[in-house]
């Protein structure tokens, strides 16, 4: 069997995810795909719209075969950490043969020569980086503009700062890093991103990113939703919206966030993942200083620190995730958690039984059993991510505890 591989947050399934599955059935003759997906808790540093559960049945119902559960502590990390969560679960697998990922360039090359300076580190890199960081540069503007300048004997400035410009890129040459530190044989495969951008309001042709989604979603303009996924994935948005369960936004942990805060010291705040040091002062400050969550972002957002990482960082101060937990467990997968499988997902089950390296969890209780402590350590951030966000409900009766061990996995 071709096996492929995707990386995937599904917030929600769109028009775009299924031009990607057709594209991998279709052109690549995939005889089945394999999405590794983030949990109740996504990259961006915010709840999911729809929990895991819900969005893993609108993947089985448009194309793939197997969802595997992307652990915490990666799903809710760097670009850099988020890559290196999947492309570890893939290559863990022991079956996948192809890893494809959206992109807006089907330069593969160039995003494999910018991965291999990153992987590598230079040294003439290394001192561009440093100086433009010293210069209170953010991180993402200082490796660009290193990147540019290491390569300019090579490439033009501008084609170089276009690529690392689009968010879509910069995670397919994370993937491409993980790809070479573990000298993996999966062949990776850039799709050229069709329609709107990553964050883009547009509408074209059909397909919006799931930010523009997103939006239309949460302002409550649903119908305007219709055609912008697959008919069976509308149906289930309109499910779950008509039963006051979702979609779920950051703001509805605002009091449980800002507590956080409230409560840790700078020191305490020092040892959350995303944090460097200085930055705690700067959250303690406007914790105690504003009244909303939007406020406290805006706050402490600036030139250094975008809006993306802060969010993330109050994502890390909820779920209490530590940047020695993040560091100890970057190359250390533990699990393959599985939320759900179609029939043809079922033989690969069986194949992976044969071919994995790490334990295939498909019962959590019966897992937690037997599992070591450092197994047990990963699995409870999954759990604990989970009861954090059912928390989120605006209904009581949605905000039950411990789902992962109750709730079955999927099976279409």
């Amino acid at each position: 069997m071709k096996i492929c591989g995707i990386v995937a947050e599904y917030n929600p399934f769109h028009n775009g995810h299924q031009y990607q599955m057709n594209k991998i059935k279709e052109e690549m003759q995939a005889d089945a795909t394999v999405v590794v997906m983030s949990g109740n808790f996504i990259q961006r540093g915010q709840p999911a719209l729809f929990d895991k559960w819900t969005r893993t049945k609108m993947a089985l119902m448009n194309g793939a075969d197997l969802v595997i559960e992307l652990p915490t502590y990666y799903a809710v990390s760097s670009a850099e950490y988020f890559a290196t969560g999947g492309i570890g679960l893939f290559n863990s697998l022991g079956i996948v043969d192809t890893v494809c990922f959206g992109a807006s360039t089907e330069d593969i090359d160039t995003l494999k020569r910018i991965a291999n300076v990153l992987f590598l580190e230079p040294e003439g890199f290394k001192k561009l980086l440093h100086s433009d960081l010293k210069r209170g540069a953010s991180f993402p503007i200082a490796r660009s503009n290193a990147l540019k300048n290491f390569l300019k004997k090579e490439y033009d400035a501008k084609y170089i700062a276009d690529i690392l410009l689009d968010s879509n890129n910069i995670l397919a040459i994370e993937y491409l890093k993980a790809l070479q530190y573990l000298n993996s044989d999966i062949k990776p495969v850039a799709l050229k991103r069709k329609g709107a951008g990553y964050n883009s309001l547009e509408i074209i042709d059909n397909i919006a990113s799931a930010t523009a989604i997103r939006e239309k979603i949460i302002k409550g303009e649903l119908e305007s939703v219709s055609e912008l996924v697959p008919e069976n994935c509308y149906s289930m948005i309109d499910q779950e919206i008509m039963s006051g369960k979702l979609p779920m936004v950051i703001k509805d942990f605002e009091k449980e966030i800002l507590y956080h805060f409230r409560k840790a010291t700078p020191e305490e705040l020092l040892e959350l993942n995303d944090v460097t040091e200085g930055l705690e002062n700067t959250l303690k400050k406007c914790a105690n200083e504003c009244y909303t969550l939007e406020d406290f972002i805006d706050a402490v957002k600036s030139k250094r620190y975008t809006k993306t990482r802060i969010q993330r960082i109050t994502m890390n101060a909820l779920l209490e995730i530590k940047k020695l937990d993040v560091e100890c467990f970057k190359h250390n997968l533990q699990y393959i958690r599985v939320l759900g499988f179609t029939k043809t997902g079922e033989k690969l089950l069986s194949k992976i039984h044969n071919h994995a390296n790490l334990p295939i969890v498909t019962n959590v209780p019966k897992f937690m059993k037997i599992a070591n402590d450092v197994q047990k350590k990963m699995m409870e951030k999954d759990i604990l991510a989970t009861n954090i966000y059912t928390l989120g409900h605006k209904l009581p009766n949605y905000r039950k505890m411990n789902l992962d061990y109750t709730e079955p996995m999927i099976q279409m």
